[in-house]
C-alpha cells in the first residue's frame, strides 16, 4: 500500500515548502483542488519543480472536458491526475486515453455516485478507482469496511484508492486488509506538529 499526503488550503508559497519537506517522505504528494483552483497551471508546474522523488497528483476532479484538462495537468508535470467518477463516460474513456497515450495515471473519484454509476464505469483496468468520503459529511467512515464492501461489488477492479479521515488506527486496518493499493491522508499529516515526522510515522503503518 502506498501513502497520498494532500496538501490543501495553504499559499503556494507555504504548499511548496510543504511538498519539498515531504518530498521522498511520502510515495505521492497531493495537490489538492483548493490549489489548483486558486493557482491553476503554473501552480501545477510550481508543485512538480518542488518535488523531485515522491509521485504528483493533481486533484483536478475534472468532469468535462476531460481530454484537454488531462494533457495540460500532465504536461505541467502531474503523474497521476482526478477525474469524477459522475462525469459521462465520454469524459471518462477520453481522459483514459489520454493516460494510455502518455503512460500516465487516472484516478476516478468515486464521491456520491451511486452503485449504478459505479457498474457503469468499472471499465477501465488501469485506472485507480477511489472511495472518497466528503469533508463536509458529518459522519465517520471506517475505511476497511468500507473498501469490504466495495470490493464485494467490484472484485476485478484491482486498484483501489480510499480517502477521508483516515488516521493511523484506519490505515492499519487498511494496511492488513491487503485490498487498497492508496491510503489518502491529508490534515493528520500536514496540520501536525511535526509533518515529516507524521508522514514517516504513516509511512510505517501503510507499508507493513
Amino acid at each position: 500500500m502506498q501513502l497520498q499526503v494532500a496538501i490543501d488550503r495553504l499559499t503556494l508559497t507555504d504548499a511548496t515548502a510543504l511538498a519539498k519537506q515531504l518530498d521522498g517522505k511520502t510515495d505521492i504528494i497531493e495537490m489538492g483542488t483548493s490549489l489548483v483552483k486558486d493557482y491553476g497551471y503554473q501552480g501545477i508546474v510550481a508543485m512538480r519543480t518542488a518535488i523531485q522523488h515522491s509521485q504528483l497528483l493533481v486533484d483536478l476532479k475534472t468532469i468535462d472536458e476531460g481530454a484537454y484538462e488531462f494533457r495540460q495537468g500532465f504536461k505541467a508535470g502531474a503523474d497521476i491526475l482526478t477525474v469524477m467518477g459522475a462525469a459521462s463516460e465520454a469524459t471518462l474513456a477520453a481522459v483514459y486515453a489520454v493516460t494510455q497515450e502518455t503512460g500516465k495515471t487516472m484516478m476516478i473519484d468515486l464521491m456520491e455516485t451511486s452503485v449504478e454509476k459505479q457498474r457503469q464505469i468499472a471499465g477501465f483496468p488501469q485506472a485507480i478507482y477511489c472511495l472518497h468520503h466528503s469533508t463536509d459529511r458529518q459522519d465517520k467512515m471506517a475505511p476497511d469496511s468500507t473498501v469490504a464492501a466495495f470490493h464485494e461489488q467490484f472484485p476485478d477492479l484491482a486498484h483501489l484508492a480510499i480517502a477521508g479521515g483516515i488516521d493511523q488506527t484506519g490505515a492499519a486496518a487498511l494496511a492488513a486488509q491487503k485490498l487498497t493499493d492508496i491510503v489518502i491522508v491529508g490534515s493528520a499529516i500536514t496540520k501536525s506538529a511535526d509533518p515529516v515526522a507524521a508522514a514517516e510515522e504513516m509511512m510505517e503503518v501503510v507499508h507493513k
